[in-house]
């Protein structure tokens, strides 16, 4: 079993349901197992060979089935790559190297050169946001455009939401569900899926517990590719209306949207994001 798990069994259920999600995306897919110093990593690629490539990295908790619906929509104009963070409830490597140093960089660096990538469009979320613009910063260079959906480590992390929403999943009767929906601020009928398979890895999954490094003003003032930022209103993990206030002071070039009445997940922006990719 791996550590990342709290059971061989929560390891397999969560592996099974994502292999299913993953047997259900709506465009042709080719999968890619990408061998680097950190781990194996996992891939899923669509989208035309010979269009300009972008690469999605998820948040934390979740893996690549997190773009799925984006992931079609962008693939009409670009060849897409979603990448399975290491550490994380996919198929990649359970290895978790330090942040805020160069060692995700440098594995991000190895999993492109490992896909025939020299420079890409990037887009993450939440964690996978942080470590999209760690990478802008260090790697100038292989970053053409870069689109962020209510990343980590530019506005506040609300630890006092977290952990009370924690208590609550833990102490209160159905409240598993409720956390769940707390956190992601998802509340529709139509999310109850997307739901489910949130709730399923949290009762098996470990997630990451150091705190992502905040970036400087310096560093947000280093972005001068493209930006696309999106962030809900009604975040709970990140403030998100500072981290609109800080991109648009530090980079006053991005777009920048904040969404009313959205919470942390933020899900079918392809069509925004496919725009953005446009240019």
């Amino acid at each position: 079993m791996s550590a990342i798990y709290r059971s061989p069994d929560a390891e397999r259920r969560i592996r099974d349901r994502y292999l299913r999600d993953l047997a259900a995306w709506p465009v042709p897919v080719e999968h890619a197992r990408v061998p680097t110093r950190a781990g194996e990593t996992f891939v899923v690629s669509c989208g035309p060979e010979d269009a300009p490539p972008v690469v999605l990295l998820h948040g934390s908790g979740a893996n690549t089935t997190a773009w799925r619906d984006d992931a079609a929509i962008l693939a009409r104009g670009s060849r897409v790559h979603c990448v399975d963070l290491i550490g994380e409830p996919g198929l990649s490597a359970p290895s978790r190297p330090p942040l805020g140093s160069d060692a995700l960089a440098s594995w991000l660096d190895e999993v492109l050169d490992g896909l025939g990538v020299t420079a890409t469009a990037l887009v993450g979320m939440s964690l996978g946001g942080w470590v999209a613009l760690d990478y802008t910063d260090r790697r100038p260079e292989r970053v053409r455009r870069l689109g962020l959906l209510c990343p980590g480590g530019v506005g506040r992390r609300r630890t006092e939401r977290i952990l009370g929403t924690m208590l609550l999943g833990l102490l209160v009767p159905g409240g598993r569900r409720r956390s769940v929906r707390a956190m992601t601020g998802l509340r529709d009928p139509e999310h109850r899926e997307v739901l489910d398979a949130v709730q399923l890895t949290f009762s098996g999954f470990r997630p990451r517990t150091e705190p992502l490094p905040v970036f400087s003003d310096g560093a947000l003032r280093r972005l001068t590719v493209p930006v696309r930022l999106i962030v809900g209103d009604r975040d709970a993990m990140f403030d998100s209306r500072r981290t609109a206030r800080r991109i648009r002071a530090c980079a006053p070039h991005a777009e920048v949207s904040v969404l009313p009445g959205t919470g942390h997940a933020i899900l079918g922006q392809g069509e925004a994001l496919a725009a953005f990719l446009d240019g």
